[in-house]
């Protein structure tokens, strides 16, 4: 992806140094207006979670990039959302990453497919 922001190059890449599995970005710019890309990783563990939860807000830190408020834990903490604005990272357990398909979920829809029927 040419034109992503260098943010989400670098957290994309911290995810993965830090042993993220299956890390993933979603280029959303054209399909909403709330955020810009979804970085999707999977976690093996809670520990791993809370330790790349810690990574990202360090590199934020760094950066001055802002946290909008603070990280959102869901299902019984198999899945933290890191909320930065543009770009939105989720860390998610194998099972609820399977179970919830983002990728698949947020994938441009055909234009066939997008248009209402008349």
């Amino acid at each position: 992806m040419a034109d992503m922001s260098k943010e989400t190059k670098d957290l994309s890449s911290l995810l993965q140094e830090h042993n993220g599995q299956d890390v993933s970005v979603l280029d959303l710019r054209g399909i909403n207006n709330w955020t810009d890309f979804f970085i999707i990783a999977t976690v093996t563990s809670k520990t791993h979670m809370d330790g790349l939860e810690r990574y990202v807000k360090e590199f934020c830190f760094e950066k001055n990039i802002e946290l909008l408020g603070s990280s959102r834990r869901n299902t019984d903490d198999e899945w933290r959302l890191i909320d930065l604005g543009s770009i939105i990272i989720h860390l998610m357990t194998a099972a609820v990453r399977d179970f919830y398909e983002l990728e698949r979920l947020w994938r441009p829809m055909p234009a066939s497919q997008s248009e209402t029927p008349v």
